[in-house]
């Protein structure tokens, strides 16, 4: 049974990537959809999108002799970005303003979440590669066992 599922690893640590960079993924596309958005449903006052972040943690597993080995890694959270501060932008016509004619804007920065996306992007293409160079492998390895 351990060496079917040393054996597997590979695999399994791919394939938790692929997971984790697809959220990712989606997570980007959602900040991108919404970095024009000043008013969230579900807020009194104009309330801007604020920008979602994804944290990744591994996937630990315990063996026999109790150490402990990484087989992979899944999304911790998804959280708000509390860190950078949504821009304020002038514009006394626009129906979110206040009173001075001042609106605030999501704290998305365009270009950094495309940076971010090719980045997830790649990252997920690599997971897959890997999958598939797995699956070569063992499908050689079951040819050379006949």
């Amino acid at each position: 049974m351990t060496s079917i599922r040393n054996l597997f690893s590979g695999l399994r640590a791919s394939s938790s990537g692929t997971t984790a960079e697809r959220a990712r993924i989606d997570v980007i596309t959602r900040n991108i959809a919404n970095a024009q958005t000043t008013r969230m449903p579900g807020f009194d006052q104009p309330t801007p999108y604020q920008r979602q972040t994804v944290s990744f943690e591994p996937i630990m597993r315990k063996l026999e002799t109790g150490q402990q080995v990484i087989e992979g890694v899944r999304v911790a959270a998804i959280e708000p970005d509390t860190s950078t501060p949504f821009e304020e932008i002038f514009d006394p016509g626009h129906p979110d303003r206040d009173e001075r004619g001042i609106v605030r804007m999501p704290n998305v920065n365009a270009t950094k979440e495309m940076a971010d996306l090719i980045t997830a992007v790649r990252a997920y293409e690599a997971n897959l590669k890997a999958q598939e160079n797995f699956i070569r492998m063992a499908e050689t390895a079951l040819r050379l066992a006949q």
